[in-house]
C-alpha cells in the first residue's frame, strides 16, 4: 500500500494523529512545578527512616498528625443527626449566618463599618479563593468604566500561589516590597515603607494581618499604625491575608486587630480569612472575603458584581464547614470550649519554639535564636541559607522551605532532637 504525503500510511500524522490535529492537551506547556510541590515530591520518595517534613501548611499534633479539635467533632456528629437539615445549595454569596460571625471575627459586633450597613462578608471555598474573588474584585474597583491592572505589592518572602491568583484574574503587574530581613531575623520597616513610598497611587498592598507565611514575623500594633498612616497619605489599597486566624494570640479579633485599626479609620479594604486552621477544617476549605466600603450606597452594586464572578468560578460554596464554624461562634459555650482548644495550639507552637531555641543554645549552634521565639503562629523563619537547607534534604533528610522557614507544629518529641542536631550540623559543617 503507498504510503500518504510525509511517508505516513493511511494518512496518519507525525504524532499519529489520524485527523492530522495536535491534541489541545498533550501539546500544551507544562507549568513550571512550584518549590512546595518539588519538595513534597521529594520527601516522599525518600526512603530514610528518619526522614523528617516540615514544610506543610496544616496544624499537626504531638503525634505529627493533622488535628480535629474534639468540640468540631461533636458539632458534625450533631449536625449530621438534626432532621430539619436538609441537603441544599448554599446562597451564591454563602451561609447568611457564617458570613455575619466571620465578618465579626474580623471587625467585632460593634465596628461602624457594620452598623453603618458598608460591610460585604462573601463565603468562598477557602482561603485562596477568597484571594481569587478579591482579584477579581479589584479590577473594577477604582473605576467601574475601566479595567484596573495593576500594580500588586507582595512581601517578599510570601506564599507563592499569591502572585499567580492575581495574574490568573487578569492582573499581571506584580511587584515586591520588602519584608524579611535576613540579618536582623526579622520584618524591616523602614525598607518595607521605603518600597510603599515608592509605590504608585491605587497600587494593592498585600499585607499579613498576623501569622505571615511563611517566615511567621508579626508587625507590632505602633508599626502598623505608621503603615496605615502612610498607605492612606498615598492612597493605596490594603489587601488583607488572615490565612491562619487565632492561632497567633488564641483570639479571632486580636489576631484580626490590623482589620479593626484600618476600619477604624475608615478605610475601604479587602481582607481574606480562613478558618480552616483554627477549626481543623481542611477538607471543607473554609474561606471568607471581607469588603469594607466607604459609602452603604455602593454596597448591592458590588454585591451584585461578587455574584456574578462567582457564578463563573463555583457558582455555591460547600456547606458542611460553613456550618460547623457559624454553630460554634454563634454559641457562647459552644466558643469558650473552641477557645480553650485554639490557645492549647497557640501555647503547643510557642512552647516548642522556646525549646527548640534552648536546645540549640546548649548544642553551641552558631549565631542567636532568639528570633524563634519573637515569631509568632504556625510557621517560623530559622535564617537558614540556601546552601544550609539543601544540606538538611540532601544529608540529614530534613525538608524545609527554600527561604529556611518551616512549619513549627511538625516538630514533636519524636524528631526534635534529630532536628536541632541537623540544624547545628548544617551550620557548623558549612562554616
Amino acid at each position: 500500500m503507498m504510503s500518504g504525503p510525509g511517508g505516513n500510511e493511511k494518512g496518519l500524522s507525525q504524532n499519529g494523529d489520524p485527523g492530522g490535529h495536535l491534541s489541545v492537551l498533550t501539546s500544551a506547556h507544562s507549568a513550571a512545578v512550584g518549590p512546595e510541590t518539588r519538595l513534597l515530591s521529594a520527601f516522599r520518595k525518600d526512603t530514610h527512616h528518619r526522614k523528617v517534613y516540615l514544610a506543610g501548611r496544616e496544624y499537626y499534633s504531638k503525634e505529627g498528625k493533622t488535628f480535629e479539635l474534639r468540640l468540631v467533632g461533636k458539632i458534625k456528629q450533631q449536625l449530621g443527626a438534626d432532621p430539619t437539615l436538609r441537603p441544599e445549595y448554599a446562597p451564591s454569596l454563602g451561609l447568611t449566618d457564617f458570613t455575619r460571625r466571620a465578618t465579626e471575627a474580623a471587625l467585632g459586633k460593634s465596628c461602624c463599618a457594620i452598623v453603618e450597613n458598608r460591610v460585604l462578608g462573601v463565603q468562598t471555598p477557602g482561603f485562596t479563593a477568597a484571594v481569587r474573588l478579591g482579584a477579581e474584585l479589584l479590577k473594577h474597583w477604582h473605576d467601574v468604566s475601566a479595567t484596573w491592572c495593576g500594580p500588586v505589592y507582595l512581601s517578599t518572602p510570601c506564599d507563592d500561589s499569591l502572585a499567580g491568583i492575581f495574574q490568573a484574574a487578569g492582573i499581571q503587574d506584580i511587584r515586591e516590597y520588602y519584608f524579611w530581613d535576613d540579618r536582623q531575623r526579622g520584618a524591616c520597616l523602614e525598607k518595607l515603607l521605603e518600597d510603599l513610598e515608592r509605590a504608585p497611587q491605587q497600587s494593592v498592598v498585600v499585607l499579613s494581618a498576623s501569622g505571615h507565611y511563611p517566615t511567621g514575623a508579626d508587625l507590632s500594633q505602633s508599626q502598623w499604625a505608621v503603615i496605615i498612616q502612610l498607605i492612606m497619605r498615598r492612597r493605596l489599597f490594603p489587601f488583607l491575608l488572615l490565612p491562619a486566624q487565632a492561632l497567633c494570640y488564641g483570639e479571632l479579633e486580636r489576631d484580626a486587630w490590623p482589620v479593626q485599626y484600618c476600619a477604624s479609620q475608615g478605610m475601604e479594604l479587602l481582607c481574606a480569612q480562613s478558618f480552616s486552621h483554627c477549626f481543623g477544617l481542611y477538607g471543607e476549605a473554609v474561606g471568607h472575603l471581607l469588603c469594607i466600603l466607604k459609602q452603604s450606597s455602593l454596597r448591592l452594586s458590588l454585591q451584585a458584581r461578587a455574584e456574578r464572578i462567582i457564578q463563573s468560578l463555583w457558582a455555591q460554596p460547600s456547606v458542611g464547614g460553613a456550618q460547623v464554624v457559624a454553630t460554634v461562634l454563634s454559641n457562647p459555650a459552644h466558643r469558650v470550649e473552641w477557645q480553650a482548644e485554639v490557645k492549647h495550639i497557640v501555647e503547643r507552637c510557642m512552647l516548642i519554639r522556646h525549646i527548640l531555641r534552648e536546645r540549640l543554645r546548649l548544642l553551641g549552634t552558631p549565631g542567636s535564636w532568639e528570633h524563634l521565639t519573637q515569631q509568632r503562629g504556625l510557621y517560623c523563619c530559622t535564617g537558614l541559607n540556601g546552601q544550609q537547607v539543601e544540606f538538611l534534604s540532601n544529608r540529614r533528610h530534613v525538608y524545609l522551605l527554600p527561604g529556611g522557614c518551616l512549619n513549627i507544629s511538625a516538630i514533636n518529641s519524636h524528631n526534635l532532637e534529630y532536628i536541632t542536631e541537623s540544624i547545628h550540623l548544617a551550620l557548623t559543617t558549612l562554616l
